[in-house]
C-alpha cells in the first residue's frame, strides 16, 4: 500500500527506528536543523487544544531555541504545559521533534544569541518585544 507516494512499510520502519533512537541524528537532519529558516511549533492550550505557529529557531548542542513574546499564546502555553512538537516546513522530507520546553533564565547563552544574529540578523539581547528564550530538549525524533 502507498500513502502520498511513500510505501507504508518504509514509513513504519523509519518511525520505529527514530522513536527508539539513542544515537546522534543523521548528518542530513543536523544540516537541515542548522540551515532551515522556520520551524512550526505546537504548544498545548489550557483546554487541551493545540496551538501551532511558525517561528525562527536555532539548533545548538542538540537543543532547539526560539525567542518569543512572554505574553503570546505559545508563551503562556509553555508555562502551563512543557510538552511541545516541532516540524520543519518540508512535507516531502519531514523532520518532526517531540520535546520539553523550558524558559532560559538570563544571562542567555552567548553562542545562541550569536547564532540568531548570524542566521536572521536579529540581536535577541537587544529586542524589547521578544524577551523570552525557550530551550526545547528533544525526546523523540521522526523523519523519513
Amino acid at each position: 500500500m502507498r500513502l502520498c507516494g511513500v510505501a507504508l512499510h518504509s514509513i513504519a520502519a523509519t518511525l520505529v527506528y527514530f522513536a527508539r533512537m539513542q544515537e546522534a541524528l543523521p548528518h542530513e537532519v543536523n544540516d537541515r536543523l542548522a540551515k532551515e529558516r522556520n520551524v512550526w511549533i505546537v504548544t498545548v492550550r489550557r483546554d487541551g487544544r493545540p496551538h501551532m505557529v511558525p517561528v525562527w529557531f536555532v539548533w545548538f548542542e542538540s537543543k532547539i531555541y526560539v525567542c518569543i513574546e512572554p505574553e503570546s499564546v505559545k508563551g503562556r502555553n509553555i508555562l502551563l504545559n512543557r510538552n511541545v512538537a516541532l516540524a520543519l516546513e518540508d512535507g516531502s522530507h519531514p523532520v518532526i521533534c517531540e520535546g520539553h520546553a523550558g524558559v532560559v533564565e538570563k544571562p542567555w547563552p552567548a553562542p545562541v544569541a550569536r547564532m540568531f544574529d548570524e542566521k536572521y540578523d536579529w540581536e535577541i539581547l537587544a529586542d524589547l518585544r521578544y524577551t523570552q528564550l525557550v530551550e526545547i530538549t528533544p525526546r523523540r525524533w521522526l523523519h523519513w
